[in-house]
């Protein structure tokens, strides 16, 4: 299922569409965190992803009001490039996972504590602090971005 809704983010037509298939993507990802044993991300990704950050999405594709006429036409080269692109990319991940093993379920060596919140925040503020700060200026240039491609110069007006 996440993998057909992430299917549909890329090839959805309308922007919208796309919006609505990648929070259906987030969701289950976040089955699949729960399966992971991690209720805190679960829900962090829930709320935060597909509640806020979507709603963010929608807001900003319905402010630069996409459509047909203002999309430009993307010529058949790009096209053929882009398909080769993610041709070689899908080629370099089957390549790099030929090895993996997959690890089954030990009882004897589970740690119940692993998806909990003390531990989380270790990990991330420690381990993966930069990585973490950079994800959030990111988010905060794409705001900034947005809000000055909907920007109205003076004199325009709405027709």
């Amino acid at each position: 299922m996440a993998l057909l809704s992430a299917l549909g983010v890329v090839l959805a037509k309308n922007p919208v569409h796309s919006v609505l298939f990648l929070i259906l993507t987030f969701f289950t990802l976040s089955g699949h965190y729960l399966l992971l044993n991690a209720q805190f991300l679960a829900a962090v990704n829930i709320i935060v992803y597909a509640g806020a950050i979507m709603v963010l999405f929608l807001f900003v594709i319905m402010f630069l009001n996409l459509n047909e006429d203002t999309e430009p036409h993307k010529p058949a080269l790009a096209k053929f490039a882009a398909a080769i692109a993610g041709g070689s990319l899908l080629l370099i991940l089957v390549a790099a996972m030929r090895d993996i093993q997959p690890v089954g379920y030990d009882p004897a060596n589970f740690n119940s504590q692993i998806g909990m919140v003390d531990k989380l925040g270790m990990v991330l503020f420690k381990e993966y602090a930069l990585p973490f700060e950079l994800a959030s200026v990111l988010l905060l240039a794409a705001m900034v971005g947005s809000v000055m491609l909907g920007k109205r110069e003076t004199g325009e007006r709405n027709f």
